[in-house]
Parts: structure tokens; sequence; C-alpha cells
């Protein structure tokens, strides 16, 4: 039998055959066929084709980005046959490009007719992310993932489908751009619409925060963004919007104004409660003491929040005893508890006016009563000036020393200023206590005697004294007359005859005789003469040596009397 049918079948018949199956194999290259899974080895997968040899495909094509390979025996899918018996006899079949070339063939057909697709963003590149589009990958731009950019963070879109549009598709280059705010943008269009024909003012919204500034913040409504200025957020003062908004959460606003021209809205949020200050003389008193938190510092004053609910305000003048009170800050800090004294409402500005000092009593109507001019006690400086400083005298009442009462000593009074520095222990004494102006006058210089009183008490006016010459100029000269006391001599009374008052006729360290004819109390000056002392001894001699009725002149008087005073 086998013999017969040897006989029937010639050899072209034979190499016909071959060619023929030959033919059909390789009609199949480059094409997508219907495969079964007939083993599963380690990392690769065998698939049978219907050809005389399986194929092989790695089991990494058989996974999505970001899932796990899913294959069982027997499964039958569709693979793409890349060649026929390849040189190491198997054939070469790859499921990546079956799947790929079907998905580019369906997206094509979506790109064309601007239908939407789902896509699975699986990575973060830079600039945007990666998306799976059926086995396919696409690249979505950062600026194509939100047309109101309220996503925070686009780690939440991560392997989750999301409905996108192709916007860009290159299959030589194997690139596909999508949008995601494409959609968004026809969805926001007509919900804009619908909001538009029914918003007014005085409506009541819905919305997301979008973005929040110092002025204020923009909540969108779902296709119009209205703001929300700071003042409209609550009817107590607030430092930040963001002290009481979060981005991306969900308010509720009230229209304040809508100009449909402009499509611009102002929305308000706390327009949707009770205006408080209506009730303000209902829960508060004036005159009664409350406790409430520090809100806000400046340079003002401060701010307090009374019930959660009123500003409360507290003026520089209110809160320190203290004639020159310091910044805020250094009296209090924010957050810190206050028992206050209300005051009165302030209706324009729609606070309460408070007052931290007027719970302590007024020193100045006690001081008087505490220190007594003239007395001296230890204390400390808070302050130093070009003009003196200021010293610690009561626990809100400073006293002054002014630069002239540091030292007896000009000169010494302004080099000690700039050694004093704050926090340094000085005695200081009393010099004179007002009330009514709410001042206190001290001296350190007072401490000790003034020396040129003493100097006075031993050498009154009238009194001749013997001094030297320290500087000469031409309104007169300085005379020293003991350890840090000098006096000065005017010009004109450098001598008794108008013709002898000559600067020229003086050298400095000359020893000079001179009377004390002044002290000016104010400068300390001591006013001195030697005029006088020529008409002293003038009368002097007139006394001792001639009288009115002698008939001998002036000059002979004192003529005879030089003599004496030379021959002895």
């Amino acid at each position: 039998m086998q013999q017969s049918i040897k006989e029937k079948i010639t050899n072209e018949e034979y190499e016909k055959l071959i060619n023929n199956s030959i033919d059909k194999n390789q009609s199949k290259e480059k094409s997508i066929v219907e495969g079964k899974v007939v083993a599963i080895e380690n990392d690769v997968v065998i698939i049978d084709v219907g050809l005389k040899s399986e194929g092989r495909i790695p089991i990494t094509e058989f996974s999505r980005p970001g899932t796990k390979p899913e294959i069982d025996l027997g499964q039958k899918l569709n693979v793409y046959i890349e060649n026929v018996d390849s040189a190491n006899g198997e054939t070469k079949l790859s499921r990546e490009k079956a799947i790929k070339q079907s998905a580019w063939n369906n997206l094509q057909d979506c790109y064309n007719n601007n239908k939407v697709v789902t896509g699975i963003p699986f990575n973060r590149v830079k600039g945007g992310m990666s998306v799976d589009l059926e086995g396919v990958t696409a690249f979505l731009p950062g600026s194509q993932i939100d047309s109101r950019q309220v996503t925070k963070d686009t780690k939440e879109l991560l392997h989750k489908p999301i409905d996108l549009m192709i916007l860009k598709m290159d299959k030589f280059r194997g690139n596909i751009v999508v949008s995601r705010k494409a959609i968004s943008d026809v969805e926001l269009k007509e919900q804009r619409t619908e909001l538009l024909s029914n918003i007014s003012e005085g409506s009541i919204l819905e919305g997301k925060i979008k973005n929040i500034t110092d002025y204020g913040a923009f909540v969108d409504l779902g296709g119009i963004d209205g703001l929300v200025h700071v003042t409209d957020i609550a009817w107590n003062k607030i430092n930040s919007p963001s002290d009481v908004l979060e981005l991306g959460s969900t308010i509720k606003v009230k229209v304040l104004k809508f100009d449909k021209e402009l499509t611009r809205l102002s929305l308000g949020i706390k327009q949707l409660t009770d205006d408080p200050w209506l009730e303000v003389n209902d829960s508060i008193k004036i005159d009664t003491n409350i406790t409430a938190p520090v809100h806000s510092i400046n340079d003002q004053g401060v701010s307090v929040l009374i019930e959660n609910r009123f500003e409360g305000f507290i003026p520089l003048s209110e809160l320190t005893w203290l004639k020159k009170t310091p910044h805020p800050s250094k009296i209090v800090e924010l957050k810190d508890s206050l028992e206050v004294k209300v005051l009165e409402f302030d209706d324009d500005k729609r606070r309460i006016v408070c007052s931290l000092k007027q719970l302590k009593d007024n020193p100045w109507q006690t001081i008087s009563k505490k220190l007594v001019v003239g007395e001296d006690f230890e204390t400390e400086v808070v302050n130093v000036v070009d003009f003196g400083i200021f010293v610690k005298v009561h626990e809100e009442i400073d006293g002054m020393i002014h630069v002239s009462d540091l030292s007896w000593s000009e000169e010494e009074a302004v080099k000690s200023l700039s050694e004093f520095k704050k926090g340094d222990k000085v005695k200081v004494k009393i010099l004179d206590i007002n009330s009514e102006k709410e001042r206190i006058s001290l001296g350190i210089k007072q401490l000790q005697s003034d020396p040129v009183s003493d100097y006075i008490q031993k050498n009154p006016i009238k009194s001749m004294v013997t001094g030297t010459i320290l500087t000469i100029d031409d309104k007169g000269l300085t005379i020293k007359l003991a350890d840090n006391i000098t006096g000065f001599v005017k010009k004109s009374n450098l001598a008794k005859n108008k013709a002898d008052q000559k600067i020229e006729r003086f050298a400095l360290n000359e020893k000079v005789d001179s009377m004390i004819v002044s002290l000016d109390n104010k400068s300390r000056l001591i006013n001195l003469s030697i005029k006088e002392v020529e008409i002293q001894d003038e009368k002097n001699a007139l006394s001792k040596y001639g009288s009115s009725d002698s008939g001998a002149s002036l000059g002979d008087i004192l003529g005879s009397v030089l003599d004496k005073k030379n021959n002895n």
C-alpha cells in the first residue's frame, strides 16, 4: 500500500507541497494570530501558533506597567509573528507587539474621531506622567492634568483609571500625547454656563479653595472662580487667611457682588452667619474686667480676641503708666492671656477699646508719698540717650538724670555719659517730683557737695583771692583759683583806668590778685575783678594816709605809699 502511494507522488509534486507549506508559513509573518500557552518555564512562556515550531515570549511581556504577570496554561491569546523558523530554529513571537499593534489601531480611530480613551498613570516623570493606554505608553504633560489646578499631588492619580483625550500621535516615533484637561475644560464650560444662568447676588454656593493669598482666598465654584477678601472671611479680625482656611477644602460662600460682563464674583464667608457686633452691648459691659488672649501686636498697640468673636484693642497709652511706652512686644507676647478693662465700644472700627494699665493704681498719684525730694537710693539704668540717662524709680515710673547732673565738671559729665549702659547699678538723689507732668528729676553729682559752693563759702563775695592765669583771650582772663575751681576776669575789669585795660599786660601762668565780685549760679562761674582790687587799695590808702581836708592829692598819697612799699 505504501509502495503504491509513493508511486503516486512524483518528485515534482513533493517539491510543490513543500513550497506550499513554506509559503503558508511565511504568509503569517508580521501578522497577529491566535496562539495557545503550552508551557511556562522560568521567565518565558511557550506559545503554539499552529506552525511546525513553537514560539517563546519573555514572561515580562504579559504584564502591564505597575501590575504582575497573569498567564495560565491553555490560555488563548493574540501574538505577533515576527518571523518563522529563525536562525536558531524557533518561531519568533511577541505579545507586546500584538497588544501595541491592536491598541494603535484603536487609538488611531479615537484620535481621528475625538473619542475619549481610558488610561492608567503608572509613573511620574519630568514634566508630567507616563500613562498606559491599552498597553501603549503615552505622555500626560503636567499642564494638561487639570484645568483648575486644584490637584495638590499627582501621586493621588497613580494606578487609577482616568479619562483622556489624545492630543498628538506619531506611530513612526511611537509618541502619544494625551490630556485630562481637555475633557475637564469641556465639563467646566458646561458647568460654567449652567452656573451663570442660576447665579445672582445673595446666592449661597459650594466651592473648593483654589488659592490663598495675603489679601484673601480664591474659590473654584465649578467653572468660575470667585474671591473672598480677607475682611469677608470672619467677623473678627484675622492675621492671615491661611490661619482659618485650608487649600483644597470645600466651603460654602455667599455671593456679595456679581459682574456679569467681567464674570467677576465677590464672595463672603462671614455673611453666612449673623453679625456678632450687633449683640456686643448684650454680652460685654463698660468698666468690667475680662480675660482674653493676645491676637496680634503692632506699633499702635495690642489686639485681643474677646469671647472668640470680638476684637479688643489696647492702645499704647493704655498699656502702661510709663510716660514713654516701650514697644508693645516688650510688654506682652502673642497668645498671652490678659485681664483687661473695657473702656468703650468703637462702632466705626468695630472693636472694643480696652486698658491694661487701669487695672493698677496710677503710681503718680502716690509716688510723692513713697519718695521724698533730697533722698537718695540705688537703682539701675533702663536707657541711655544723648541728653542723659533714665533709671528705674518705681515699677512703672522712670526718672531722668540730665547730663548736666552727672558731674560738677561739665567735661567729666559728658565723658561719663558715654560710660553708662543699660543695667548698670547707680546711686541717685531725688531733685524734683512733678506728679502733674509725671516727671521725676534725679542727680548723681548732688550726692557730693558742690566744690564751687564750698569755695564761695570759704571765700565769700568781695573776698581778695590769688590765682594763676590759665588762658587769655580777647574777652579776658581765666584764672585757676584751686583744684577744679576757676574764675574769669572780664577785659573791662582788668584795670581801673581804661587805658590800662590791655590783655597784653598779662602772661600765662602769671599770678594775679583779684576780687570775687559775683557768682553765676546757672553756669557756676566765679566772676573776678582786678579793677576792684585797685579801687579797694585806693580806698584803704586814702583812709590810712590822707583825708579830704589834708590838701594832699590822691597821687601824692599813693606815691608816698608806694615809696614806703618799695623801701620796705
